[in-house]
């Protein structure tokens, strides 16, 4: 591919919008065009490096026996409607009417789809297990798109189902798709850990995401050096103390003027925080009868912790959650600030699982600038829920072994399901076992980005003057620079290259030599071939791997051989890196 054609401009300015090194790069390097928020175009090098990396999806698919289709991103409602997601998944989920006024669904994921041709296909247990995956665009209008191709609204996405008999066979092919996904990040030239996930709107009841360890992720990993624990905040848990165990002491109503916090109101009585209770108040979406309805959650942790608003949404099983307003709290009679359960009618209450075993706790007393002292859980207030509802901190014990836990940011780059039956049970997927018996199929999803995959690539593999591709992802092999008197054994030498099967992007452009050394180390191909008088005169092409300082000057008819070697090495690197992984369920 000659420069002089290529479609897609390098820029020399970082783009305003540009919040982080891969999305500056990828556009001034020339992969990728904005649209709108969240909306993205892929420019020729960025298509060819997207192919690379859906043929090492392919790949290692086929290798677990996937077999590979394609189904619509516009989906009729009624198959929504069936599993209940219609009415769970909040705005993000895009809904329209067709001409003749039927709903309509742009897919953001594909169960419902699998899970309709599912029972149209499979009838006996001698067809399964099948393995079914497709690449093909999603639609998530997610309201706050961001960091370029990390956090979009369109995107490309493998996502594969799994189809067992019983939770055996899902066991199987789960575990062969944790392996799969490493194999297919860590030939990418990606490093990733696997950590335990909330399974959110997929349902389910196991779930692993694959992330990428970086500062620009927005998710909060909690990890342990000690035992290897690993899980997403959302769900981290960890060992909580044991409280001493003491007689309840009758309530004392205490002046605290100004004490809103309980930072404050800790110091003003000089009391620990984690003798203090915590209330949060929280507008929670539940949906009754297939109708949401809006309702006031008064969630209660100890001060010295903080509330999880996903194990909370779980715990009340809430499509959303937001802040409550003021005047939503007054209105239940609750005081903010000082509020309190005791009393209370008409409110959700939510307790974390300490509180009922920490005794004599301070308390808000719905009274402005006032709480009360030795608050106990059973004897003075009630909850309709009693779950783990603390946010693991770092710090905190790890729940394996105690040691202390360490948080890490990271981008969710894949994310792997256990959905046992909750579509195919929806949905009358069923098959016939060896007795004649109607059962329901089991089912996994399991799904990666290719565009995130991408940026995350970009985003590992760069450096102060560009971007420095993995050689399996990159859109070419070598960049090849005609500089002045090396013109027509450059054009040769494409043409021997290619000849060779080796990608070539070569820069015939009319461009000075700093402008063209600038652009190869933007553009960031594995290796950089230079012809120029100069290097003629010395013996032959100038040769460099973009991720080396060292250059090397090599014969012309050399040349070829000596790329293929080069190359062959940085792919023995990459697959040296695709090793077992042991499979974690926690």
């Amino acid at each position: 591919m000659k420069m002089s054609r290529m479609f897609g401009a390098t820029l020399r300015e970082k783009p305003a919008e540009a919040e982080i090194a891969s999305h500056e790069l990828l556009v001034r390097a020339g992969f990728i065009r904005q649209l709108a928020a969240g909306i993205f175009s892929y420019l020729p090098l960025a298509k060819r490096s997207l192919t690379k990396i859906d043929s090492i999806l392919r790949q290692e698919m086929n290798a677990i026996g996937g077999q590979e289709l394609e189904m619509p991103v516009v989906n009729p409602a009624d198959v929504w409607k069936e599993t209940g997601r219609w009415y769970s998944v909040g705005a993000e989920l895009a809904r329209f009417h067709d001409r003749g006024g039927r709903d309509m669904v742009l897919a953001m994921t594909h169960e419902e789809v699998v899970t309709d041709l599912l029972r149209r296909e499979v009838k006996s247990y001698r067809q399964l297990p099948q393995l079914v995956y497709h690449l093909q665009t999603k639609w998530r209008d997610d309201p706050r798109p961001r960091a370029g191709l990390i956090r979009v609204r369109e995107f490309i996405m493998k996502d594969s189902y799994s189809l067992d008999r019983d939770e055996a066979g899902l066991d199987l092919q789960y575990r062969a798709h944790y392996q799969a996904y490493f194999n297919i990040f860590r030939r990418c030239g990606l490093p990733v850990i696997a950590v335990g996930a909330d399974v959110g709107m997929m349902g389910g009841s196991l779930a692993h995401e694959y992330m990428y360890l970086t500062p620009v992720g927005e998710d909060t990993l909690m990890l342990c050096a000690a035992c290897g624990y690993a899980a997403n905040r959302q769900i981290a848990t960890f060992q909580k103390p044991e409280p001493e165990s003491e007689t309840p002491l009758a309530r004392e109503l205490v002046e605290t003027p100004g004490a809103k916090t309980i930072e404050a109101l800790a110091a003003m009585l000089e009391i620990p925080t984690g003798r203090t209770a915590k209330a949060v108040f929280l507008m929670a979406t539940q949906t009754m009868d297939d109708e949401d309805q809006d309702r006031l959650v008064m969630a209660i942790v100890r001060g010295d912790m903080e509330l999880n608003e996903t194990k909370l949404a779980n715990a009340i099983q809430a499509k959303a959650l937001r802040p409550a307003r003021e005047e939503e709290i007054e209105a239940a009679g609750a005081v903010p600030g000082f509020a309190s359960p005791i009393g209370l009618d008409g409110i959700l209450v939510a307790v974390d699982d300490l509180i009922p075993a920490s005794p004599n706790l301070v308390a808000g007393a719905n009274k402005v600038g006032y709480h009360e002292r030795n608050v106990n859980f059973g004897r003075d207030f009630a909850a309709e829920i009693v779950a783990d509802l603390a946010a693991a901190q770092e710090g905190d014990p790890c729940p394996r072994c105690g040691e202390p836990l360490q948080a890490s940011r990271g981008v969710e780059v894949g994310n792997i399901f256990k959905l046992g039956t909750r579509y195919s049970a929806n949905m009358g997927a069923t098959y016939l076992d060896e007795q004649g018996q109607e059962r329901p199929v089991v089912m996994g999803s399991y799904g990666i980005g290719t565009g995130r995959l991408l940026a995350c690539v970009a985003e590992e593999h760069h450096d102060d003057d560009g971007l420095i591709w993995p050689v399996t992802v990159a859109p070419f092999d070598v960049h090849l620079l005609a500089l002045l008197g090396g013109e027509q054994t450059a054009e040769s030498l494409m043409a021997t290259l290619e000849a060779d099967g080796i990608e070539v992007l070569y820069d015939d452009r009319d461009e000075t030599p700093g402008v063209k050394f600038a652009d190869a180390d933007l553009i960031g191909l594995p290796l950089r071939l230079t012809v120029s008088q100069r290097s003629l005169e010395a013996g032959g092409v100038e040769l460099k791997r973009r991720d080396r300082d060292e250059k090397l000057i090599v014969a012309v008819e050399a040349a070829p051989g000596a790329v293929a070697e080069l190359l062959a090495e940085m792919q023995a690197e990459i697959l040296a890196r695709v090793v077992e992984e042991p499979f974690d369920e926690d």
